[in-house]
């Protein structure tokens, strides 16, 4: 096996790892709101998996770990199983707009400098999960009103709710992802990794 396939290979095992540590964060570590007509908002930080991922393997593999663990998750459970498409397609934005902030404009992953890579970091994680603050409640609004058929007015305090919900999960999930990849970083470079210049 070539180097090329075992770097490959390594990263899909890494994006299953990740996308089941949002599947897990989500589904046992949430914060569940009740809301109207039976749907609901909750607090979590499974999108900070996503992120992490991006951030260490490329926006497309991190991508692919939150749409998949994000969206298994909204399939297992009865509250949020119409929502699953919106969520595969909008975790995999996450990863792609991480990626892209990280890899493609700052290129973190070629420098060495601790301060450098911190504020890039924090950029590219506030680009990914800010995506999700404003798109989540938006795209949330027109597809339970014009896919699922909620009221309108359901669907506006559905959207408002998830604002609040989105945002406060945007800020912790950032603080998160920081610290753990700044904390991780050195060992995993040591370890042989191979994180420099993902295509995402």
């Amino acid at each position: 096996m070539n180097s090329k396939s075992h770097d490959q290979i390594q990263k899909l095992a890494l994006t299953a790892l990740f996308a089941a540590l949002c599947y897990v964060i989500f589904t046992f570590l949430q914060i569940k709101i009740p809301m109207p007509g039976g749907d609901a908002t909750s607090l979590h930080l499974g999108n900070a998996f996503c992120v992490l991922a991006a951030l260490l393997l490329g926006g497309g593999y991190g991508g692919l770990a939150g749409a998949v663990g994000m969206t298994i998750a909204d399939l297992m459970d009865p509250v949020y199983i119409t929502g699953a498409p919106k969520t595969f397609v909008l975790k995999f934005c996450i990863g792609l707009i991480t990626g892209l902030v990280a890899h493609k404009i700052a290129h973190i992953s070629e420098s060495t400098d601790k301060k450098y890579i911190f504020k890039w970091s924090l950029i590219s994680s506030i680009a990914g999960l800010g995506f999700n603050v404003i798109f989540d409640p938006l795209v949330g609004y027109f597809y339970k009103q014009y896919i699922l058929g909620q009221p309108q007015e359901i669907a506006s305090v559905l959207a408002k709710w998830s604002t609040a919900t989105t945002f406060v999960n945007a800020v912790a999930s950032t603080i998160l992802v920081v610290i753990l990849y700044n904390a991780l970083l050195p060992a995993l470079k040591k370890s042989g990794l191979k994180i420099s210049s993902p295509a995402w």
